[in-house]
């Protein structure tokens, strides 16, 4: 029967090789000293003289040795007993030195199968180390319960880190693709002007300031976000109102929802959380704005607040606007993504909006959930653990 040891824990593995190696070595001393004793007997015959040796065969069978034979036995059994414990001697050593080689064999066969998982997750630690995230240990039949368990743990690791440094590498890019447009443009103006190329007219230094202002909002969500990853986003947390504190968003966003040809629908309804106030409405304010730039063809747009069963209170926002895709609620929300293509910086925004409302989500312990509103547009809900009202 084949034993499974990648299916047993490293202490037992242990505690059964160490019980078979030693019953090997007892078994392998004791059938050898047997054997050994099997052609000790005639040996002894051959040692002892010819008189003691016909008294030693006359006891054996059973008859009255000569007085003469019987004195040479009684006078070398000192000297056979001492050559008979020497004997044996022999035979314990030599056996217990081939169980000992043999066991050594033995253990060193049984070592290499669980150890042989640990050379190759050393391995795949150096390769990891020098910067190769795709390297992946895999499977294994040989080793311990544990051994399987932290090369699982590493493969799960080595794929968290690859996915990490891939949308590193994606956000780097991001970033370097969203500054690169107001820059130039913010280049191209200043060193016409410093040329004379440009007049030093008003309405230009406008037009650079909007772009100072698009560089600044982005620092800004990209400061949200990097403060979100160090799990800095919320440092002070009370008792808020997710009501009263859409009533204050919404109160000052009716001159943006105004330029954007949308009326405003609510249903608030009292909802206590514990959470920054402050980070709350900068997310409500973020779908608002989202709404503004993406959804103002659908002409309305709808603020719910209130509770979900006993543990969770919730902020949503609907608009009737082109939705999102059929997708969404599964997707990523990498930076800078967009619902679809005209979701573009033409309209304004830095593509961090969702990102920066995810992160405040999750930042509180709560999640960000995407569906079709009934009849055409998004429904974008902040789902949040509740506070008891005690």
């Amino acid at each position: 029967m084949k034993i499974r040891m990648s299916r047993m824990p490293l202490s037992l593995l242990t505690a059964m090789t160490t019980a078979i190696l030693l019953v090997v070595s007892v078994c392998i001393v004791y059938f050898g000293v047997s054997w050994m004793e099997s052609d000790l007997e005639q040996r002894l015959l051959d040692e002892l003289p010819p008189g003691a040796a016909q008294a030693y065969n006359d006891i054996n069978a059973g008859r009255m040795p000569q007085d003469g034979h019987l004195r040479a036995l009684v006078n070398n059994i000192p000297r056979i007993q001492e050559w008979g414990e020497r004997e044996v001697d022999i035979s314990i050593i030599t056996f217990g030195a081939i169980a000992a080689a043999t066991c050594s064999l033995i253990g060193y066969w049984l070592a290499r199968k669980i150890s042989r998982p640990l050379e190759l997750l050393a391995q795949a630690t150096e390769d990891l180390r020098a910067g190769d995230f795709a390297v992946r240990v895999g499977s294994v039949r040989k080793g311990a319960k544990e051994v399987a368990t932290l090369m699982k743990t590493f493969d799960e690791l080595a794929a968290e880190l690859e996915s990490m440094e891939s949308r590193l590498r994606f956000n780097t890019m991001a970033v370097a693709h969203e500054l690169r447009t107001p820059l130039t443009i913010l280049q191209g103006n200043l060193q016409g002007m410093a040329d004379g190329v440009f007049p030093l007219e008003q309405e230009r230094v406008r037009q650079l300031l909007v772009q100072v202002e698009g560089l600044s909002a982005l620092v800004e969500d990209l400061r949200t976000l990097s403060l979100a990853a160090g799990q800095k986003l919320v440092t002070q947390r009370g008792a808020v109102d997710l009501a009263a504190e859409a009533t204050q968003v919404l109160g000052a966003s009716r001159t943006i929802l105004a330029s954007a040809g949308l009326s405003l629908e609510v249903a608030l309804a009292p909802a206590l959380v514990s959470g920054d106030s402050q980070r709350l409405r900068q997310a409500l304010l973020a779908l608002v704005e989202n709404a503004c730039r993406y959804a103002s063809s659908g002409g309305v747009l709808r603020c719910e607040t209130g509770a979900r069963g006993a543990d969770e209170a919730f902020i949503r926002v609907l608009d009737r606007g082109p939705g999102l895709p059929d997708d969404v609620s599964t997707h990523s929300i990498d930076l800078f993504w967009r619902g679809d293509a005209s979701r573009s910086r033409a309209t304004g925004g830095t593509g961090l909006g969702l990102s920066v409302v995810q992160a405040i989500a999750k930042a509180h312990g709560g999640r960000l959930e995407f569906a079709a509103r009934p009849g055409g547009g998004a429904m974008i809900t902040i789902m949040l653990p509740r506070e008891s009202a005690a």
